[in-house]
């Protein structure tokens, strides 16, 4: 698997996006997944990670602070799930959160069911539930998690 930083301007990156933004099971305020734009903005890193030329998944860092980032935009295409790449790409993305000397990572997920394994998969990493953060606020959509790196 080759994880690269991404320049967004893939028809493969558009899609696997399309299907992350569609498969929010929240109101609209209370998405709070990133559009093409918005992740183009500065302090944001964006990785996409293939398998040949295959995306298999893709992950955004967004710099709060000097010591603090938030994970963005996690998303394995739904039919290679449960293949790695989710591993792989929260790895990446502590590892450069870590190198950049941030003090905590921080992301939101959904509540719902059908994020139950990204949830997993974040506390097997370390993280643990908290309060907003950032911008932040109680939302009965959202999960908010952090660690200390």
């Amino acid at each position: 698997m080759n994880i690269e930083i991404d320049d967004l301007s893939r028809p493969e990156i558009h899609a696997l996006l399309d299907e992350h933004l569609q498969n929010m099971y929240a109101p609209p305020e209370s998405v709070h997944a990133l559009d093409l734009a918005k992740l183009r903005q500065p302090g944001i890193t964006f990785w996409s990670a293939w398998k040949g030329s295959l995306l298999v998944g893709c992950g955004a860092l967004k710099e709060l602070d000097a010591e603090h980032g938030e994970i963005k935009s996690m998303r394995t295409p739904n039919a290679l799930r449960r293949q790695g790449a989710g591993r792989a790409i929260l790895a990446h993305i502590i590892d450069v959160a870590r190198s950049r000397g941030y003090r905590r990572l921080s992301l939101e997920t959904g509540s719902q069911e059908a994020f139950e394994p990204a949830r997993q998969l974040y506390e097997t990493f370390g993280f643990a539930r908290c309060g907003p953060f950032g911008d932040y606020a109680e939302d009965p959509y959202s999960v908010f998690m952090t660690m200390r790196l």
